[in-house]
Order: structure tokens, then sequence, then C-alpha cells
């Protein structure tokens, strides 16, 4: 792997990711959260596309509906514990046009599992984790690409939806404990905390 570049998102994660040793049985975990439309997926999947036998996880497939983010903290956990013992792990997937839960999914072991979404950073599941990454980006911008993204399924749920992800970071105190800060702008590491960009 080549040298990351100053302030390139993807080399920094890989480059912190090979300096780690595996938390996730053989292999390591990354997490990336952030609130919604920050950029965590474009990130992930970079990632991922770049770590030969990577798996994504997407927390939206874990989440129960628009308020699931109180229990997505459970879910998570009995993914990995088993994954932590070298086994595969198993999550329902949540039908979001059907509005309930729909088929169990398992997710076997590789060299690096990127689980992506709104609570991946759960302090439940530190001990697992290899790595921390917070994707932050303005109000108006994650907004904009929600709509885009999501349409008029999300419009109505979005204020709903931003309360119950503040108070949860606020809680977890996600953003502090992360090891890496990405700005979805342009998927950049910032070289300081300046001008940082949530809102």
């Amino acid at each position: 792997m080549s040298p990351a570049e100053p302030g390139d998102a993807v080399g920094q994660v890989l480059a912190a990711l090979t300096a780690r040793a595996p938390t996730l049985g053989s292999g390591r975990l990354l997490c990336v959260d952030g609130p919604a439309g920050s950029g965590k997926t474009t990130l992930a999947a970079a990632v991922a596309g770049a770590t030969p036998g990577a798996t994504v996880v997407h927390l939206d497939d874990l989440l129960e509906g628009w308020d699931g983010l109180a229990r997505v903290a459970d879910h998570l956990e009995t993914l990995l514990r088993p994954m932590a013992g070298g086994g595969p792990g198993r999550h329902r997937r949540w039908d979001w046009h059907a509005d309930r839960w729909a088929e169990t999914v398992e997710v076997p072991p590789s060299p690096l599992l990127v689980v992506e979404g709104v609570g991946s950073g759960t302090p439940r599941c530190a001990d697992l984790v290899t790595l921390l990454v917070w994707v932050g980006a303005p109000y108006d911008l994650r907004l904009r690409r929600g709509l885009e993204r999501d349409g008029d399924a999300f419009a109505p749920h979005w204020e709903r939806w931003a309360r119950q992800e503040a108070a949860l970071f606020a809680r977890d105190r996600t953003r502090e404990r992360a090891d890496l800060r990405v700005d979805g702008r342009d998927g950049r590491v910032p070289a300081d905390s300046l001008g940082w960009p949530d809102g």
C-alpha cells in the first residue's frame, strides 16, 4: 500500500487500519459514524473497495424503522460478538417498504468488516473496533443529500431523525471518541478542527 497523502481520508483510514492489530477475531472492524447525509456510505464503499475481501454492513438494515436508533446498539452487538469469536455474525434485515423485519442475513468473517451508519460507534462495542471514523458535513448539505437519496420517504422524518441522532451522539460522545474525523464535503481529513463542518 502506498503512503497516504496528507488530508486523503481513504488513504489515512487504510493506513491507520493496517497499523493496528485485528480486533474482531482475526479481522479488523472499521466503524464509520456521523449524521445522516454526511458521506458515510461513500467513504465506507471506497475503503472496502480498496481492501480485498472486505465486507460492508449498512446500519440502515439493522434499524427498526425511524425510531430504531434507541435499539441499534443491541442489534449491532448481536451481530459483532459472535464474529469476535471467529464465527459468522447474523442480523435481521429491516424492510423499510414493508415496515417490518425481513430475512436473517449471515455475515461471514472477513479481513475487514466495515460497519457504516448512525450509531455504529456505540461504546457498547468499543472493545471490538479497530478504527472509529466520524464523517461530518454542514446541515444544509446533509439535508439536500438525504432528500436527493431518499426523496419523499425521508422528508417527513428528517427533523425527528435529526433530534434522535443528535441525542445519541451527545450521549455516546461519538465525535470526541473518533480516531479520525473526515470532512464530508470533500472527503478529506482536516488538518485541524477549525471551521469543522458539522451543523
